[in-house]
């Protein structure tokens, strides 16, 4: 490096699993940055060995954008979840979907004042999905993205 320092790099630490029933689709229709699809999130299951949560409230939606040749899906994902305990997340999370094969890649984060899910707050995640349109099933495989400054 020009500068002498260490380029850090980063692994990914698996934290679970989001399980997502989409809803109704609204087709807004095209504009400037594409046609805009509003897809309702019907229920949420987020599980792994840290917390188990479903979703909280019925404002869940994916504000879609799809490329004007089709291929490409441009997310825009927000949903409050609440945890078996009773505690409130706000997740929200961008990413990129390829339409033909059904594959998602995003980059959710999270927000909670709940002390004990604090540790949520400081987690910048990626998730691996898969969608099957005709049944409205997705599924999400999370990471952690752990950064080592070494």
């Amino acid at each position: 490096m020009a500068d002498g320092k260490t380029v850090p790099t980063a692994t990914l630490e698996s934290v679970g699993t989001i399980q997502i029933q989409l809803g109704e689709m609204v087709e807004v229709g095209g504009g400037p940055k594409g046609t805009r699809v509003v897809v309702d999130v019907v229920s949420a299951e987020m599980e792994s060995e840290k917390i188990k949560a479903s979703l909280a409230t019925n404002d869940a939606a994916d504000w879609l954008t799809v490329s004007a040749d089709g291929s490409t899906g441009c997310l825009d994902v927000r949903l409050t979840l609440k945890t078996d305990d009773g505690e409130f997340v706000y997740v929200e999370y961008q990413g990129r979907a390829n339409m033909a094969e059904g594959s998602i890649a995003t980059a959710p984060t999270f927000q909670t004042g709940s002390e004990k899910y604090s540790w949520l707050n400081s987690v910048q995640a990626v998730a691996a999905g898969n969608v099957n349109l005709e049944t409205g099933d997705l599924i999400y495989h999370l990471y952690e993205v752990k950064i080592d400054i070494s």
